[in-house]
């Protein structure tokens, strides 16, 4: 009879060992299919974000310069606007200080005639010179009067603040006198010794004026008035003996 041959098998009783699993286990994952190590600490930036950030400063510092370039050119185009504009408003202020003693002129050959003169009395004929007076002083009147017109055109006007009796303006007035005047407030104009002129809204000659300054009102005294000299009616205490 012939004789089988039986397989042995050796089972060993003792664990396996970590190291024999942990082998197990790392042999049966996937290749590729672990974490990612970390950036160490003393690696290289990425220059494509150092080039980022360089250019980011650069714009914000341009545009920065751009917009104080065009703030700088927006004053620079008011104040030449202004001096261009000033310029023009006061190029004849030289001229207009020359012309107002003639006008004054004007104004003084103006009020030298009272109007009485140029009225006839009642009952007395208009004689030649009387009617020559008149045309005189009519022709005189309205050669002012379109001057005035004119210099008005031009920015220059002329003021007398007595004629509303204006408060005294120590920015349009110059005080030459005070003088007391019954039924006015004191600082009011009641007098122009000289018309003033501006132009364009500027003083170019102050008005020369006289102005109210009345006396403080005088107060009633209630002090009595001192005795008279003379012999006491009260009698002086006796002398000591």
């Amino acid at each position: 009879m012939p004789r089988r041959r039986i397989a042995s098998a050796w089972f060993s009783s003792a664990p396996e060992t970590e190291s024999g699993g942990a082998s197990a286990t790392a042999s049966q994952q996937p290749a590729g299919s672990g974490t990612m190590e970390p950036q160490k600490e003393g690696a290289p930036e990425n220059p494509l974000r150092s080039e980022l950030e360089a250019k980011t400063r650069e714009v914000i510092d341009l545009k920065d310069k751009y917009l104080r370039s065009v703030a700088d050119f927006r004053n620079l185009q008011e104040r030449t606007r202004r001096e261009v504009e000033s310029t023009r408003q006061f190029a004849i202020q030289r001229f207009a200080k020359d012309l107002i003693e003639s006008v004054d002129n004007l104004d003084r050959a103006l009020t030298t005639v009272s109007p009485e003169k140029l009225v006839p009395k009642e009952g007395e004929p208009h004689d030649t010179t009387t009617r020559d007076l008149v045309n005189l002083h009519d022709g005189l009147k309205m050669t002012e009067t379109i001057l005035m017109q004119t210099l008005k055109k031009h920015g220059l006007e002329r003021f007398d603040p007595s004629e509303n009796q204006d408060r005294f303006d120590p920015n349009l007035h110059e005080a030459t006198f005070q003088s007391p005047v019954p039924g006015k407030e004191d600082g009011a104009v009641f007098l122009t010794q000289q018309k003033g002129f501006i132009l364009n809204g500027r003083v170019l000659r102050a008005a020369k004026v006289g102005i109210v300054k009345n006396p403080p009102a005088s107060s009633t005294s209630t002090v009595p008035p001192p005795a008279a000299d003379g012999p006491s009616d009260v009698p002086f205490p006796p002398s000591p003996s």
